[in-house]
């Protein structure tokens, strides 16, 4: 499962990373050379973002790469850091199934109003979906972290637990 998180996820942020790249690169290519800028390369870079952002949630917080403040670690007893991480995790979860929800009802919303991209006329709806359906999976996640016994890690390597 593990192993196609990362598959999925990181495909999906790296494609729409390469795209942002690849966009950004022929739109100042379009402007130095012929004058004309891509229509709409903001709209399509801000909407390419959203995926990057999302789609990399899970990941970070699979693999514990969030900022953390663990100056006090060292000083704090192994059970009270397991309960701290289970909690924190469990919180977690629980906001980004909520939001998840939110943005899926969202997502509808937009959807019944026609809700667009200003320029070209993009449907904001599928989008709002995917960012809904990736934090509610992230939720998933940390539930699943929660539930996992602590991993020690060295100093600089990310997470304390």
């Amino acid at each position: 499962m593990k192993k196609l998180l990362e598959i999925l996820c990181g495909l999906l942020a790296g494609a729409a990373l390469f795209g942002i790249m690849a966009l950004t690169f022929f739109d100042v290519l379009g402007r130095k050379f012929f004058d004309h800028s891509i229509p709409g390369s903001l709209e399509l870079t801000e909407l390419m973002m959203v995926v990057v952002i999302f789609a990399a949630l899970p990941l970070v917080s699979e693999r514990g790469e969030h900022v953390a403040f663990d100056s006090l670690d060292h000083y704090m007893p192994r059970w009270v850091l397991r309960a701290q991480s289970v909690v924190v995790n469990v919180l977690c979860a629980v906001m980004l199934v909520g939001l998840g929800w939110l943005m899926l009802k969202t997502g509808n919303q937009f959807l019944e109003t026609g809700e667009t991209t200003a320029q070209l006329k993009i449907l904001k709806a599928p989008f709002i979906w995917g960012m809904g359906v990736l934090c509610a999976f992230t939720g998933v996640v940390h539930l699943v972290i929660a539930g996992s016994p602590p991993v020690e890690r060295a100093e600089g390597e990310g997470a304390a637990l």
